[in-house]
């Protein structure tokens, strides 16, 4: 029996505050790995606004409307910590917000530029199987080889791959990331991680190699995911995908279910 999922208040804030607490893991690992970046982040009445270097995806903020009553005070606290690093402001802004942040954006000259789903289910421990697609997860020292992977599932856009490596360096050394390396007939082919805060576990870095692709190395990994979530005693898994995408089909196909659809908001360092 499908267990439905309740959209409200506090769905969201444990889903953007799990999403937030694994970028601000991202970050410290930045931090501590590539000083020069100065990466970093603040809470600002409960938006965490994090700084991974000018033009990086996880530059924005995360929970924006959703744990305060938003006010031009906030919005400008946030926007002196992004623009004394040149960076443009952005904001994930899930739709359970205050929805008096809606005109305090407007106000400000905010343009939409990008919308995300969010997709959750509860965590359930996956019925054994024998399959040809073998998981485990890395260890500590395996990080540049998990990052090497996840890269060579980007080869057909050569143009993203090193950006791709780079980032999972990074991801792969955060706290409380898990990384995972799904196996065919003991070759690396895909990879998946796994970030748990507060009792929800985000499902990320999802990857496989071209050669490999439809063979069921994803759904192995999904699987092993959840085991560990379920280990680990999370109650809740969640996902991000863009509309409509086949990331975002497979994710419904293997049980989560839509929660909300996201909006991103920028501000340019232009606008006055």
């Amino acid at each position: 029996m499908t267990t439905h999922l309740l959209s409200d208040l506090a769905l969201a804030r444990r889903l953007e505050r799990a999403e937030a607490h694994a970028n601000a893991a991202f970050v410290e690992a930045r931090a501590t790995i590539d000083p020069a970046v100065g990466a970093g982040w603040c809470d600002v009445d409960g938006a965490w606004a994090m700084f991974d270097g000018v033009g990086s995806p996880l530059t924005q903020t995360f929970g924006l409307g959703l744990f305060s009553t938003p006010s031009a005070t906030q919005l400008e606290a946030i926007e002196a910590f992004f623009s004394a690093r040149g960076a443009d402001v952005l904001h994930e802004v899930s739709p359970m917000a205050d929805p008096a942040l809606l005109g305090l954006l407007a106000e400000r000259r905010y343009d939409v530029i990008e919308w995300s789903t969010v997709l959750a289910q509860p965590v359930h421990r996956p019925l054994a199987r024998e399959a040809a697609i073998i998981v485990r997860r890395t260890t500590a020292d395996e990080s540049d080889w998990w990052a090497d992977i996840a890269a060579e599932g980007w080869g057909e856009q050569a143009a993203i791959v090193e950006f791709v490596r780079g980032l999972g360096r990074v991801s792969a050394r955060a706290t409380d990331t898990h990384c995972f390396v799904a196996f065919e007939r003991d070759l690396p082919i895909a990879t998946g991680a796994l970030h748990v805060h507060d009792g929800v576990a985000l499902f990320a870095g999802a990857s496989t190699v071209p050669t490999a692709r439809r063979r069921g190395a994803q759904r192995a990994l999904l699987e092993a995911r959840l085991q560990f979530a379920a280990d680990a005693g999370c109650d809740l898994a969640m996902m991000v995908a863009q509309p409509g995408s086949t990331s975002q089909k497979n994710a419904q196909r293997a049980g989560f279910q839509v929660a909300y659809s996201r909006i991103k908001w920028q501000r340019g360092q232009h606008r006055p």
